[in-house]
C-alpha cells in the first residue's frame, strides 16, 4: 500500500456524516466521515486513530445508517476507527464482528431504530409498565368469626387478635381502659381475654386439652366421683384454734404426751407440721398449725383439709375478740366445731359463763339445746383428754368421713421448704387414694417423682393411705402451701402441665389482677348473675350500731330474694389483720362504721386488694347496700377546686373565638384535666373546659397565682371583662369519708 494518501472517490456517503461522538454540526472531510463507524462511537484515548482522510483500503462508511455492516449486504466491516467505543483493531489482525446497537435485532424493519439505539415497542411498553405506580390490592374486609370463639388458657394479644378478627390496637385500647398496660406480645389468661372480648360482643369458650381434662381442681369433686362401694372410713383431720394464752399449745402437748404409743403408734416430729395419734385402735390426724391465720391462709388458696375444729376457750377468761374471729372462720369454712373449755382446774373457772357468752354470739352448746359439743378439759393437769378425743371420734362418725384407698393419690400440701441436703421437701396430707414410692406427681406448678417418703416419726414409708401426713422428697421445685398433689401416669405430661401453670401464674401477675374483691367487682358480678350472696364483715364502735346494721340488713334480705347479704363476722373495735384475712378467704367486703383499720390491717388490705368501706351515717350504708344488691353502684366523684381568676379584658380572634385576658388570683390554672365555671355577679353562666391557655404567644401547661394569661373557654364566646372564673376537677372518691 502506498504511503501517499489518496482521494477516496468510491464512497457512497450522503453528506451527513454526523457522529454521536462529535459535536452537532460537524461534517465529513472530502466526503468521508471524520471518524467512527456509526453513532455512539467515541475515539479511544492515546492515538492509533487513522487520519480523517485516510483509510485502510476499504470503503469507509458513508453516512448515518448506511454502513455495510448495518445494511446486511455482506460487505466487510470498516477498520478505519474504533467500534462503538471499543479498542482499535491492530493492523493485519482479524476484526471482531460488529457489536449491535442498543436494543437492536437483525430484522430489516427495525434498521433505523437499531442505528439510533432506540428500544423496540415491546421494550417501551415493558419500561412504561415498570415505571407505572403499582395499584395496591383492595383491602379485604375483616371477617369476624360467628359463634363462640375457642381460645386457649394462655395466649398473646397478637394470637387473640388473629383468633377473633379484632385489631390488636383495639384490644390494647380496651385493656388500657380496663387498667391493664400491655403490648402485642403480652401473654394473658383466658379470663382476661374473655372479659376484653366481651366488650366487642363476641362469645368465647376455653379450649381444654386432653391433658388438662383429668387435672384435679377440687378434692371435694374427686371424693364425690368415687364409686360408693370403694369408699372406706378414714381418720379425721383436726385443727385446734382459739384466743392467745387460752391453752392451745398446752392442749396439743397434753394430747401428744398422753397418746404417744410405742413404736409406730404416734411418734411426733414438730417440723413435719402434722402428726397422728391412736385412740381405741383408731387414728386421729392433728394439723400442727393451731391458729386461724394459717387456717385462713390454707382456705384462701382453695384447699380444705380440716374436718373438725376444736375451739379452745379459757374457763377463767371467757370469749375474747380472737375467739370470735376463730368462730367466724369456722362458720365460713362450714366445718363442725367442738368447744373445749380449758383451765377448769383453776379456782376462778366459770364454765357456765363461757357457755352463755358463746350463746350470745350464736354458738349454742348441746347443754343449751344446740348442736355444738362442749368438753371440759385441763391441759395442765391432763384432765379429760380422753373425753375430748372420744368426742372427736364421735363427731367424725357423724360426719361419715370416707375415702377410696384404691384410687390414685390426691392430697394437699401442708408445708414446703428447700433443704440444703435433700432439696425440695414437702409435707402432704393424703385425702384420697394411696401414694406410693416412684409415683409421678403434679403439685401445683411443680412436677416430680416420689423418691422417698417419711412418716411423722421419721420412719421410711413405701405407701401412704388417706388422712396420713407424709414428708416427700423428689419434687423438682418447692410448691406452695395449699397446692393440690395429684398422681400422674406420665412425668412428661406432668412437666408440661406444670410449665403451663407457671406461664399462667406469670400472666396473672402481669395482668395485675387484684387477689381480693372490691365492692365494684362484686356489683358487676351481681349484675351479671354470677354472685347470689354478698358477704360482709362488720366492725363498729359500739354494739348498738352493730345491732342496728344487722337489723337493717335483715330487712333488705326480706325485701328481695335474688341477692342475699350475709354477715360472716361482726365485732366492736378497730379493723384488724385477722378481719382482712377472713375477707380474703371468704371474698367478703369489710364495713367499718365509725371504725378504722390499724396500720398492719391497712397495709395487708392494700397488698391483697381487699375493699374496706367506711361509714358514719347508716342511711349511706343502706343506700350502698341497696345498690350493691341491684348491681348498679357506680363510683362517686367529688369536686376539687384548684384555682380562681378574674377576667381583665377580652380579644376576638379571626376565628370569632373570644380570648379572655385573666389574672390568676388564687391556686393555679391547668390546661388539661380541669373544668372552668364562668361566674357573673356570683351566678354560674357557663360550665365547660379550657381549649387554649397561653402566656404572651407561648402555649403553657399551667399558670399559677400572681400571673396573667390568656385562655379560651371551649364553646363559650359570651365572656366579658369583670367575670370570675373558677377552675376545678372531678376526683373519684376513695372508700373513706
Amino acid at each position: 500500500m502506498s504511503d501517499k494518501p489518496r482521494r477516496d472517490t468510491g464512497g457512497t456517503g450522503t453528506g451527513s456524516g454526523r457522529s454521536a461522538g462529535q459535536p452537532g454540526g460537524s461534517r465529513t472531510t472530502n466526503g468521508a466521515p471524520a471518524s467512527g463507524a456509526g453513532r455512539n462511537s467515541n475515539p479511544p484515548a492515546g492515538g492509533n486513530r487513522p487520519p480523517a482522510n485516510q483509510s485502510s483500503g476499504r470503503p469507509a462508511p458513508s453516512g448515518r445508517g448506511s454502513s455495510p455492516a448495518s445494511s446486511g449486504r455482506g460487505a466487510p466491516p470498516a477498520t478505519g476507527g474504533p467500534r462503538s467505543g471499543g479498542a482499535p483493531t491492530p493492523r493485519g489482525g482479524s476484526a471482531p464482528p460488529p457489536a449491535p446497537a442498543r436494543g437492536s435485532s437483525n430484522a430489516r424493519s427495525g434498521r433505523s431504530q437499531q442505528s439510533r439505539g432506540r428500544p423496540q415497542p415491546e421494550e417501551r411498553e415493558r419500561d412504561s409498565a415498570l415505571r407505572r405506580p403499582q395499584t395496591p390490592p383492595p383491602a379485604r374486609p375483616v371477617v369476624r368469626p360467628r359463634g363462640p370463639v375457642a381460645l386457649p388458657p394462655i395466649m398473646t394479644v397478637r394470637e387473640l387478635s388473629e383468633a377473633t378478627g379484632i385489631g390488636a390496637a383495639d384490644i390494647l385500647k380496651a385493656m388500657l381502659k380496663a387498667g391493664m398496660i400491655a403490648n402485642i406480645n403480652q401473654q394473658i389468661d383466658y379470663e382476661t381475654a374473655a372479659l376484653i372480648i366481651s366488650d366487642f360482643g363476641i362469645e368465647t369458650t376455653e379450649i381444654v386439652s386432653e391433658q388438662m381434662a383429668g387435672i384435679v381442681e377440687d378434692i371435694k369433686e374427686v371424693l364425690k366421683s368415687q364409686p360408693p362401694e370403694e369408699m372406706r372410713p378414714r381418720p379425721p383431720v383436726v385443727t385446734i384454734m382459739g384466743h392467745v394464752d387460752h391453752g392451745k399449745t398446752k392442749l396439743l402437748d397434753a394430747i401428744r404426751s398422753t397418746r404417744v404409743a410405742e413404736g409406730e403408734a404416734g411418734g411426733i416430729t414438730q417440723h413435719i407440721g402434722a402428726y397422728q395419734i391412736e385412740v381405741n385402735h383408731r387414728k386421729i390426724t392433728f394439723l400442727d398449725t393451731p391458729g386461724h391465720e394459717a387456717f385462713t391462709a390454707m382456705r384462701a388458696r382453695g384447699a380444705q383439709v380440716t374436718d373438725i375444729v376444736v375451739l379452745v376457750v379459757a374457763a377463767d377468761d371467757g370469749v375474747k375478740p380472737q375467739t370470735e374471729e376463730a368462730i367466724a372462720h369456722v362458720k365460713a369454712a362450714g366445718v363442725p366445731m367442738i368447744v373445749a373449755i380449758n383451765k377448769i382446774d383453776l379456782p376462778t373457772a366459770n364454765p357456765d359463763r363461757i357457755k352463755q357468752q358463746l350463746a350470745a354470739i350464736d354458738v349454742i352448746v348441746e347443754e343449751y339445746g344446740g348442736n355444738v359439743p362442749c368438753v371440759h378439759v385441763s391441759a395442765r393437769q391432763k384432765i379429760n383428754i380422753d373425753g375430748l378425743l372420744e368426742m372427736i371420734l364421735l363427731v367424725a362418725d357423724l360426719e361419715d368421713l370416707r375415702a377410696n384407698p384404691n384410687a390414685p393419690a390426691v392430697g394437699t400440701i401442708i408445708e414446703a421448704k428447700l433443704d440444703k441436703n435433700r432439696g425440695p421437701v414437702a409435707t402432704v396430707l393424703i385425702q384420697n387414694g394411696t401414694l406410693h414410692l416412684e409415683d409421678n406427681v403434679l403439685v401445683g406448678s411443680v412436677a416430680g417423682k416420689i423418691k422417698s417418703m417419711f412418716s411423722d416419726s421419721g420412719k421410711r414409708l413405701r405407701h401412704a393411705e388417706p388422712s396420713t401426713p407424709v414428708e416427700i422428697v423428689g419434687l423438682e421445685g418447692v410448691p406452695q402451701a395449699g397446692d393440690i398433689l395429684q398422681v400422674m401416669d406420665d412425668l412428661v405430661v406432668a412437666r408440661e402441665i406444670a410449665l403451663q401453670r407457671q406461664r399462667q401464674q406469670r400472666a396473672e401477675a402481669m395482668a395485675a389482677s387484684a387477689r381480693g374483691t372490691s365492692l365494684e367487682e362484686l356489683f358487676g358480678k351481681v349484675k351479671q348473675g354470677q354472685v347470689k350472696e354478698l358477704n360482709l364483715i362488720l366492725k363498729a364502735d359500739v354494739q348498738g350500731s352493730l345491732d342496728a346494721i344487722a337489723h337493717l340488713i335483715e330487712q333488705l334480705n326480706q325485701s328481695q330474694s335474688e341477692v342475699q347479704t350475709r354477715i360472716i363476722h361482726r365485732g366492736v373495735g378497730a379493723i384488724t389483720e385477722g378481719d382482712v384475712n377472713l375477707a380474703l378467704a371468704s371474698h367478703a367486703i369489710i364495713i367499718g362504721f365509725n371504725a378504722r383499720p390499724d396500720p398492719a390491717a391497712r397495709r395487708h388490705a392494700e397488698q391483697h386488694g381487699i375493699d374496706i368501706r367506711f361509714y358514719n351515717i347508716i342511711y349511706q350504708l343502706q343506700d350502698d347496700l341497696k345498690k350493691a344488691m341491684a348491681g348498679m353502684l357506680a363510683p362517686t366523684f367529688k369536686e376539687v377546686v384548684e384555682g380562681y381568676a378574674e377576667v381583665r379584658t377580652t380579644f376576638r380572634l379571626p376565628t370569632r373565638e373570644i380570648v379572655a385576658g385573666v389574672y390568676v388570683t388564687d391556686g393555679k390554672i391547668t390546661r388539661t384535666g380541669q373544668n372552668v365555671r364562668v361566674l357573673r355577679r356570683g351566678v354560674v353562666i357557663h360550665d365547660g373546659k379550657i381549649s387554649s391557655l397561653k402566656r404572651f404567644k407561648d402555649d403553657v401547661r399551667e399558670v399559677t397565682a400572681g400571673y396573667e394569661c390568656g385562655l379560651i373557654v371551649e364553646g363559650f364566646n359570651d365572656i366579658e371583662a369583670g367575670d370570675a372564673l373558677e377552675f376545678y376537677r372531678q376526683e373519684q372518691v376513695a372508700a373513706t369519708l
